[in-house]
């Protein structure tokens, strides 16, 4: 048979959408040619193919005219996820398997030139798609053997995992051959109890602080946290997500999903609540997401997670400015002149930044050098971001400023305003009862004493 057919997935944010390979082996003058707007990884794959088929003992056909094309023609191709279906395309197509039992199988995984497979990004966003689209039975997926562990998190599908292409191969050859062997079932890694997220009674005192972000934590509240260096502003971001509930199985799945995108999902975070803090240079795409293709930013990379933005005010205002419809909608839309790409971006804004430039405006060891319209400047960039998004301001805690506390008094520590300590029991119930309703509900603002002078 000179023509295979085989079934494999493209990534196109998280849909992966069916691809299908097509192999045509015909006479004529030797040649590998590779069609359906292929990126410059996937048009690579005519080398790695060859010589993975080579170096693992089995026949390639050099004397032939290969074509080889990926449908739909217009949806673009990446990443050398298609090394493995254009590698059994050209052994179905010249006989060396059994092409009839390709049908049933979905195959991705890029080759190494002695054979072996290697991993791939977006083995659970693969097979998520694969569920969602099966109106029957499903085929089964076949993967390297660490995106099969990954993609076995998804009940309900048979999945399998393969190491090097020969095992791919005996799976392949006829049933009674004496060659045959089936590939094994995939199963996930089992979770074991990961290093727990920094918890918040690591703090000692701060109780006040700890009340803010709880309430903050049950309302589904951004914080807005302004303080001099050394008042615990990062200590208490960071241990942030560990305030918030469990995820759920579809929570979880969803968040691994978008981290498998960029390769950054590991198994023994599972279920874990993320915390993304990029530096203050980030531009708005790496905030929001964009490139050719379009990948996923940092708060599609928190979704149902944390995003703890530094150093607020040095943040390009663009970037700043991109955050509003994602805090209010939970999703994200980038367009392009062909296509559009939709992330989740679903998380919680926790932002810090200094009193003022130098970071010492209220401190009572060393002297502020800013001028009040330099302050005033410095602080308004948070205002500017924040009031579209919200009506009114919900909690409010002010912080010390000193750096280095005179000797024999109390470390730098976080006081509650006296509106929130007469905050009654009943209001933290309020506002655990708004949560899960995917809307901002407002600021938890830090604010030094002197900003209120």
């Amino acid at each position: 048979m000179s023509l295979a057919v085989i079934h494999s997935r493209a990534l196109h944010a998280l849909a992966a959408a069916e691809v299908t390979v097509e192999v045509h082996l015909t006479n004529g003058l030797p040649s590998f040619t590779l069609v359906g707007l292929a990126d410059v990884e996937v048009k690579e794959a005519r080398e790695r193919v060859r010589a993975a088929i080579q170096n693992s003992g089995l026949e390639f056909p050099t004397n032939k005219r290969i074509t080889v094309n990926l449908a739909p023609a217009d949806l673009p191709k990446e990443s050398g996820r298609f090394d493995l279906p254009i590698a059994l395309g050209i052994l179905a197509a010249s006989g060396q398997i059994d092409a009839a039992q390709l049908s049933a199988f979905e195959f991705a995984g890029e080759l190494s030139l002695s054979g072996e497979l290697r991993p791939v990004r977006g083995a659970l966003a693969m097979a998520l798609a694969l569920r969602r689209g099966s109106t029957q039975r499903a085929r089964a997926l076949v993967l390297p053997l660490v995106s099969a562990h990954e993609a076995a998190l998804v009940d309900g599908l048979p999945i399998h995992g393969a190491a090097h292409l020969l095992d791919v191969v005996a799976a392949l050859l006829p049933v009674d051959s004496a060659q045959h062997a089936p590939l094994p079932f995939a199963k996930a890694e089992a979770v074991t109890n990961a290093a727990a997220l920094p918890d918040l009674r690591d703090v000692k005192g701060q109780a006040a602080a700890k009340r803010a972000l709880e309430i903050a934590a049950a309302g589904g509240h951004s914080v807005l946290m302004l303080g001099s260096p050394g008042t615990g502003k990062s200590m208490l971001a960071q241990r942030f997500a560990g305030l918030l509930p469990p995820m759920t199985q579809d929570d979880a799945l969803e968040s691994a999903a978008v981290l498998s995108l960029t390769g950054a999902f590991a198994s023994t975070r599972w279920g874990q609540r993320v915390l993304r803090s990029p530096h203050h240079t980030a531009s708005s795409v790496a905030l929001v997401g964009g490139g050719s293709p379009p990948r996923p930013g940092e708060i599609s990379l928190a979704h149902h997670g944390v995003l703890f933005l530094d150093e607020f005010p040095e943040f390009q205002r663009a970037a700043l400015e991109a955050l509003r419809e994602p805090l209010e909608t939970g999703r994200i839309v980038i367009s392009r002149a062909a296509r559009q790409a939709e992330f989740p971006a679903r998380f919680q804004l926790i932002a810090a930044m200094n009193p003022c430039p130098c970071g010492h405006l209220g401190s009572a060891v060393r002297a502020c050098r800013c001028t009040p319209d330099v302050v005033a400047r410095y602080q308004g960039v948070a205002h500017q971001i924040k009031r579209p998004n919200v009506t009114q301001r919900d909690l409010e805690f002010s912080q010390l400023s000193d750096l280095t506390p005179p000797k024999g008094s109390n470390p730098p520590n976080l006081m509650i305003s006296r509106s929130l300590g007469n905050l009654p029991s009943s209001e933290g119930d309020r506002l655990r009862s708004k949560r899960g309703h995917g809307r901002l509900c407002g600021f938890v603002e830090a604010r030094s004493p002197s900003a209120h002078a």
